[in-house]
């Protein structure tokens, strides 16, 4: 990925939308002291060039009552090259592809998990560390045996519960 070439303007500019992206550009344009056309050509040429990738509004998890976050650590199976066909292992209606590997069964997974709200693929003992945000505690046991521990490819897993979150923040630092 090519990393793009950004200017101060450019970086208050996503400072700013980063804080708020619903502001409208006049008012960018004013935090920036640009006219409204080369500030709209600027975040144009952002959004274009895929630094900006969206824009989304920031849900309170507690509000819509899932009130547990779980993070977990999941290891898979290595043995082998390609697995056969096999029943859908993200559930009914996801489809598993032929001759597909662990991780690429278990990655087509993990899409069809609403209550995956973010995996990373890892270094280390395990290989992919999923942030998992549900209701109580009896929906994570319902999402472990039913989803996670169901799959095939899953051979370990182990859970860190939340306790307190005290920074959280979607913001990232503009080098």
């Amino acid at each position: 990925m090519t990393k793009i070439e950004i200017d101060a303007i450019d970086r208050r500019i996503l400072a700013i939308l980063q804080e708020n992206g619903r502001l409208s550009n006049q008012e960018i344009a004013e935090r920036v002291n640009l006219s409204p056309s080369p500030c709209l050509r600027r975040i144009r040429r952002l959004e274009e060039s895929g630094v900006i990738r969206g824009y989304v509004a920031l849900l309170a998890p507690q509000k819509l009552g899932l009130d547990l976050l779980a993070y977990v650590s999941v290891r898979l199976e290595k043995r082998g090259g390609p697995l056969p066909s096999m029943p859908a292992a993200g559930g009914p209606g996801s489809p598993a592809r032929a001759g597909a590997t662990h991780a690429e069964l278990f990655r087509a997974a993990v899409q069809a998990w609403p209550e995956v709200v973010a995996c990373h693929a890892m270094t280390g003992d395990m290989d992919y560390l999923l942030r998992v945000q549900v209701e109580d505690m009896a929906h994570f046991s319902r999402f472990m045996r039913e989803q996670l521990l169901h799959h095939p490819s899953v051979i370990d897993v182990k859970t860190s519960f939340s306790l307190e979150t005290f920074k959280e923040t979607t913001a990232l630092p503009i080098p």
